[in-house]
């Protein structure tokens, strides 16, 4: 066996093991939703999570790939360890969005939607900046933005969607009134904290991952160095979050120290594999914070988003992509602006005139009587706790 060979086998090896910790983030995903929405609500949570994963991983293997990246050939790694990999990527846009618009919405529409998101809008913001690049040379050439494992790649263009959602769906029922928001508390605070951490562990994949490549000493370097930094970025998110609040409320919020702590991991994606051991410490935390401090914000302008999802994804999808551009020697702060400017507008008005339009035929938001009684009922006809009595 040559090396070539060798090195051929070991990456693909490694890129089968790292998009199976980023699969691992489905169910991940789908706990931390079912413990935050209300019991009547949660078989809708997982059946929206399980239907997102088979629908965008199959819309992106006949259209998405294709479009992100041009060519299936790949000489480093197998090509379809190569697909998988980034497959692996492509539901998370949508379970960033499913998230922040549960408890109010129907399934057809939101799997019509994951088709348009699958299908183009993430294959083209793939394909601007990791993939094929059909603006090479015009002004919109974004390609040159630092974005390791998709702060804004990936996070930010869910979350764009989601805002967009938002808007376009309004608020739970109940959630706000006169004036004032109204707590809707989570049904099963243990599923939350198996999720978010479900999540942490799969976050490993996805950044360590995205470095390609493990097969020499150098490249292991950089998977080790850029998975310690996830790491870190996830604690300083975590405790600072813990800080925050108690220092607020004289209480610790698990929910918003575990937000924290996905928030932190979120800012660290663009950069992972650049920084020292210690910046991520200053990054995470920085993270953190801007959870905390944004969940109350957007209830402020009666965004209602019942899993924190706007702030964990949005506020440190950006956050972390300009700290790139801030912390990082060799990359230009205006690239990672500009990157970011880009990806917000396009993923933004096109999510919205594509949700708009959905809507049209396939209205998104069950009506108030449906979410009185339970979106289990209406979409799924089966509780996930049917011997409970709910609250309201």
């Amino acid at each position: 066996m040559n090396p070539g060979d060798l090195s051929y086998i070991i990456d693909t090896l490694f890129l089968l093991f790292a998009m199976t910790l980023i699969i691992f983030m489905v169910p991940g995903f789908a706990m931390l939703e079912a413990g935050i929405v209300r019991t009547k609500n949660v078989s809708a949570v997982l059946t929206v999570n399980t239907m997102i994963y088979a629908v965008a991983s199959m819309v992106f293997l006949l259209i998405g790939y294709q479009l992100a990246f041009g060519t299936w050939e790949n000489d480093s790694v197998s090509k379809w360890a190569a697909f998988l990999f980034q497959m692996a990527f492509v539901g998370k846009t949508v379970n960033i969005m499913s998230g922040g618009v549960s408890e109010r919405t129907r399934v057809i529409p939101l799997m019509i939607f994951t088709v348009a998101m699958a299908a183009v809008i993430y294959p083209l913001v793939v394909n601007w900046t990791w993939g094929a690049n059909m603006l090479s040379g015009t002004f919109l050439d974004i390609s040159s933005m630092h974005d390791l494992a998709g702060s804004t790649v990936i996070h930010s263009t869910g979350a764009w969607a989601l805002f967009a959602a938002i808007l376009v769906i309004g608020p739970r029922k109940g959630r706000y009134v006169d004036g004032k928001v109204r707590v809707i508390p989570a049904s099963n605070i243990p599923l939350v904290t198996l999720g978010a951490l479900v999540l942490w562990i799969g976050w490993f994949g996805f950044n360590g991952g995205s470095v390609g490549s493990i097969a020499s000493k150098e490249n292991a370097d950089t998977v080790a160095l850029t998975i310690m930094n996830t790491n870190t970025a996830g604690l300083a998110g975590a405790i600072i979050a813990a800080i925050i609040v108690y220092i607020q409320y004289k209480k610790f919020d698990i929910t918003m120290i575990l937000n924290g702590a996905l928030g932190g991991l979120v800012a660290i994606t663009a950069g992972a594999d650049l920084f020292d051991i210690y910046t991520p410490i200053l990054i995470g935390a920085i993270g953190g914070a801007l959870v905390v401090f944004a969940v109350p914000l957007f209830d402020k302008f009666k965004i209602d988003d019942p899993v924190g999802a706007l702030s964990v994804h949005l506020v440190n999808g950006i956050w972390g992509t300009i700290a790139v551009g801030i912390f990082a020697e060799g990359v230009s702060l205006g690239d990672q602006l500009k990157g970011v400017l880009v990806v917000a507008v396009f993923a933004f008005v096109v999510s919205y005139v594509t949700i708009y339009a959905i809507n049209k035929v396939f209205e998104f938001r069950a009506s108030d009587e449906e979410q009185m009684e339970g979106i289990d009922i209406s979409e799924c006809g089966i509780e996930s706790y049917p011997e409970f009595k709910r609250a309201f």
